[in-house]
């Protein structure tokens, strides 16, 4: 649970420490303003993934599902300062074809993006959850972010796109699925 007061103080002290007064017309309440926007976007500290994928439907499906292109934004835990994309999804499913709504796997990738975070752990957190939770052939993750510490500050290099990837069960073992993966993940 984010503790919006100390937030509120933190954020105050912070304006205060740059030189700034807290009590001027545009400052007065953005340590309020500031601590909301935290508990919003950190809400997934409190959220367990795996819930999100324990109503599923015998569809006796055996064949890849794949999300693609479902927006993200997070926060780096390095400087505190957003990176944001996309992220593919692909799963194949297991004994019986069991199948997730669309909507679900979308949810786990807003949980995790929903912490501080670094993208390498958060591509195999996905990647991991669906994977325990599914008990699927395989699972295949790409992530791909850009990152404001890189944008606005130390190197200065707007454009950059960090690409990240996971894969576990089938789509590890066979090149051929994590070809199919990858191949249509680029929408060729």
């Amino acid at each position: 649970m984010v503790d919006q007061e100390k937030i509120k103080l933190a954020t105050a002290s912070i304006i205060e420490a740059i030189g700034e007064d807290n009590s001027r017309e545009g400052l007065k309440n953005t340590p309020r303003r500031v601590a909301e926007m935290y508990a919003e976007i950190f809400s997934g500290l409190d959220a367990d993934p795996k819930a999100e994928l324990t109503v599923g439907f015998e569809e006796q499906h055996y064949e890849m599902v794949i999300l693609r292109d479902i927006p993200f934004y997070s926060m780096c835990e390095h400087h505190f300062l957003p990176f944001y994309g996309v992220a593919h999804v692909g799963y194949i499913p297991h004994i019986g074809g069991r199948v997730v709504g669309a909507s679900k796997l979308a949810r786990v990738v807003e949980i995790f993006a929903r912490r501080p975070q670094l993208q390498e752990r958060m591509t195999k957190q996905i990647a991991e959850a669906i994977f325990e939770a599914l008990n699927p052939d395989g699972v295949g993750v790409v992530v791909q972010a850009e990152h404001l510490c890189m944008v606005m500050r130390g190197i200065k290099k707007p454009g950059t796109t960090v690409i990240t990837s996971a894969v576990r069960g089938s789509f590890r073992s066979k090149a051929v699925t994590r070809s199919e993966f990858l191949s249509l993940i680029q929408g060729k």
